[in-house]
């Protein structure tokens, strides 16, 4: 908020002082009494759920904290206001790997961290005066929740979409633990930084794939309503394709190795295969003579990340296994090699390498003196030549049945009928996303309610054994070790298996804190309930949640996973919306003279600093009113001093009102009635649009209009003034709460003015009784005209023509054409 701003309107008269931390001391106690945000789950009102991003609990709020929850706030008080019965509840994301390294420095139970922490925001967040219904508070690490959350795990596995497999995994040497795709940035551990390497492990996984589909088709019918760059991220990350599936034959091998290429219509071309190095099949395929070279190759290619391996300006490095398939198309015999530029993980492990027309496959070609051969003349020079490759349409050459064709559709779909009629490769749909991870080998997470016997395999607890609880743990016990920390609990990992009462292992992993968080908003239906993870009814009352405010950072990740858990439960029978969030609102970030905050920048911002100096209300209105809620915040350019000027002008307004409560405001003054009629309005529309920022923009007119009348108006007892100030109590309610609610007492009533409904508006009062309308010749503004709202097209041109500015601007010119829009345009052209 800019000092010009703050000092815009009049400085009232009276001597009175607000005191912003003695009101926050009065109210937060009559607030926990009266508890006006506890949702009903029987009212008979139209419902809101209106949820935002739980918090993990890693010391006191900051200013992110601080901003996305005023943010959220404001929307939620709106829907109590317009008389809603919301849900807007809160709780912890509690388990994960800092209480775990907490404790191991302080030698303690990571819950010891986890609940001190909790209970430290639990404060903080209810003198924020977030209007939370804590009757609804829940903790991720609590038994009572994860218990429901191994019986999710269960029930997923029943339906073949919980599975063990062994395959290369993400490692971060630094927190010991496996990473799932989506937490590897940059080739380094999301965490805490390390440089990820590679790990074959036996591991769990969540089918995710199996949803792959409907997971985009979905997010058409979520564009209208969440930020565009979210939904392109999921898009960008299920990743679908069409192309074919192509069968290879190799020397050696009984079963043909299979491919996928989204560019079938190129296989004239492929002149060599790779595999990537650490995929089982280069293991199978290599001939004995290069094994030895292989597993050389092999040692160097885990210590590379998958971003390192990716990169397109490294040099490229391989190794031949010593073998050769067959082209489908062409009976071409060509090379298979290994290499680091393909990923086990993607299909097969293997590629056809087209080096006429990939960069990649190209740089290969020329690195190791391999064939490259154009199928494709798209007009550029030459790849054989120029070794750049050329990727796009053009007409097809040196591809046999192919020659000629210049429709790269009609050539992939010629192709893949010659490849179903040879029984070599079929048409098909390939996705980016791969299973969900979800095995990490750390303590404080939910243990995975598998036991292991030799005899039986892998064994479910029973469900009435649940929750199976963590063992006692602390300080050096929980130190990485390479395996879990579980793994040496032996009191707790020994069992006798629940089939044969043989000796038996408990799985020692616990699951990926992402398994929480996917379905903690059902659990706030009804946080109570000991029947399941949720009541079916209360969640079919509630969901889908009609706002989810948030970082864009969990665009991926986190809404991925709990929309897939939303499908899942769908089709379970236990819900009956396809999407967990009708709405979603991203939030920026808010940075310090330029740059994020950090503690090695020295621009950290205290938001408890802040709080103390300015008081809760002129943060929230700081925060809120900073600029549109998906930008970021610089706090070097905002005035919290400036806010606070602002309410202390709101708040004296209401102890200058002299007419008594309950007076009609019908005979007051017009023109003061026309603004907070025209206020109330676009308060709802901007709220509505989320543009909360210039919502209060036209609270501090409504502020200075209201000024204006007391001090050189009708004045203090004009029941004009009454109406007015009483709509900024109420509009204030929604980013100001402790102003609004002593404004509210001062006026005369009785708490809580955050639900005495919103302010009814008079039509007639939205009239304008005149708009200016502008004159422009050539373009330029010549004269302006205050004219009736209804004024014909013909009638506002008589009058623009006849008005002296513009006879004098025309100056006898023969005039061509006049465009008239009424009320508002007259445009001459002479």
């Amino acid at each position: 908020m800019s000092e010009q701003e703050t000092q815009q309107a009049p400085q009232a008269t009276e001597t009175a002082t607000y005191d912003a931390r003695a009101i926050q001391d009065k109210w937060l106690p009559v607030w926990e009494r009266l508890q006006p945000f506890r949702a009903d789950d029987a009212s008979p009102r139209e419902r809101k759920y209106a949820l935002t991003m739980f918090p993990y609990p890693s010391g006191d709020l900051h200013m992110g904290h601080a901003e996305v929850t005023a943010l959220h706030d404001v929307i939620a008080r709106y829907w109590w206001q317009r008389g809603y019965e919301v849900l807007n509840p809160m709780g912890w994301d509690s388990f994960g790997l800092p209480a775990e390294n907490a404790a191991i420095r302080n030698d303690e139970h990571p819950a010891t961290y986890t609940y001190a922490n909790i209970e430290t925001q639990y404060e903080s967040f209810k003198r924020y005066a977030v209007s939370f219904d804590w009757s609804r508070r829940l903790h991720t690490s609590d038994p009572e929740y994860y218990r429901w959350t191994q019986w999710l795990f269960l029930k997923f596995r029943e339906r073949g979409l919980a599975y063990r497999k062994s395959s290369p995994v993400n490692w971060c040497p630094n927190d010991q633990t496996v990473l799932a795709n989506e937490q590897v940035v940059d080739g380094r551990c999301e965490r805490c930084g390390a440089e990820v390497t590679k790990r074959e492990l036996t591991q769990w996984y969540f089918k995710i794939t199996d949803y792959a589909q409907e997971l985009l088709d979905r997010l058409d019918d979520l564009e209208p309503t969440w930020p565009a760059r979210v939904v392109t991220a999921q898009r960008n990350w299920i990743g679908r394709s069409e192309g074919a599936h192509v069968d290879f034959v190799v020397e050696g091998r009984d079963e043909p190795v299979t491919v996928y290429t989204t560019r079938p219509d190129t296989l004239y071309g492929a002149t060599f295969m790779v595999v990537a190095a650490d995929a089982r099949l280069a293991a199978q395929i290599v001939s004995d003579e290069q094994r030895p070279a292989l597993e050389t190759y092999l040692e160097s290619v885990r210590r590379e990340s998958e971003i390192d391996r990716l990169a397109t300006d490294r040099p490229k490095t391989g190794v031949f296994l010593g073998v050769h398939a067959v082209n489908p198309v062409s009976g071409e015999r060509i090379p298979v090699w290994a290499a680091d530029y393909v990923l086990a993980d993607y299909g097969t492990g293997a590629i056809m390498a087209v080096p006429a027309h990939d960069q990649r496959d190209l740089d290969f070609a020329k690195e190791f003196g391999l064939p490259v051969r154009r199928v494709v003349d798209t007009g550029e020079e030459n790849p054989e030549e120029t070794y750049v490759a050329t990727t796009g349409d053009g007409v097809y050459v040196n591809s046999g049945p192919l020659d000629g064709i210049t429709d790269k559709a009609t050539g992939v779909r010629t192709t893949i009928e010659m490849l179903e009629a040879a029984g070599t490769g079929t048409g098909a749909v390939n996705f980016r996303l791969r299973d969900w991870l979800l095995s990490r080998q750390r303590y404080w997470g939910v243990p995975i309610p598998i036991i292991h016997c030799d005899a039986c395999g892998e064994v479910a607890v029973p469900y009435d054994q649940l929750p199976l609880e963590l063992p006692e743990l602390r300080g050096a016990d929980l130190k990485p070790r390479g395996v879990s920390p579980l793994a040496a609990a032996e009191d707790w990992v020994n069992v006798t298996c629940p089939e044969c009462g043989g000796a038996a292992k408990r799985d020692s992993d616990t699951m990926d804190t992402f398994v929480d968080s996917s379905w903690y908003f059902l659990r706030y239906c009804s946080p109570d309930y000991t029947d399941g993870p949720f009541d079916v009814e209360k969640a079919k009352a509630w969901m889908p949640a009609d706002i989810y405010v948030g970082g864009v950072e969990h665009a991926v990740l986190h809404l991925l996973y709990a929309r897939f858990f939303t499908k899942v439960l769908r089709d379970m029978g236990m819900l009956e919306v396809d999407e967990p969030f009708a709405a979603q609102l991203n939030q920026g970030i808010v940075i310090n003279q330029g740059k994020k905050m950090s503690k090695s920048l020295g621009n950290g911002v205290s938001l408890g600093d802040q709080l103390a100096e300015f008081g809760v209300d002129a943060v929230r209105v700081t925060l809120v009113f900073a600029g549109p809620p998906e930008d970021d915040i610089d706090w070097a350019d905002v005035s919290p001093a400036g806010a606070l000027r602002f309410l202390q002008r709101a708040w004296r307004l209401s102890g200058d009102v002299t007419s008594a409560a309950g007076t009609p405001a019908a005979g007051g003054d017009v023109a003061l009635r026309r603004v907070t009629a025209r206020t109330v309005h676009d308060a709802a529309e901007l709220v509505e649009s989320y543009r909360f920022n210039v919502m209060v923009a036209r609270v501090m007119e409504l502020v200075n209009a209201t000024r204006k009348a007391i001090d050189g108006g009708p004045g203090p007892a004009d029941p004009a003034v009454r109406e007015a100030t009483e709509t900024v109590a109420i509009l204030l309610s929604l980013v100001a709460p402790y102003v609004a609610e002593e404004m509210w007492e001062r006026l005369g009533h009785e708490p809580t003015v955050a639900r005495v409904g919103w302010p009814e508006v008079d039509p007639a009062l939205l009239v304008e009784e005149q708009v200016t309308a502008v004159v422009q010749i050539q373009g330029k503004v010549r004269a302006r005209l205050e004219v009736a709202p209804d004024i014909s097209e013909a009638d506002l041109e008589q009058l623009a023509m006849a008005d002296p500015a513009v006879v004098r601007a025309i100056d006898g010119r023969p005039v061509r054409k006049v465009i008239v829009r009424a009320p508002k345009l007259v445009n001459v052209v002479v």
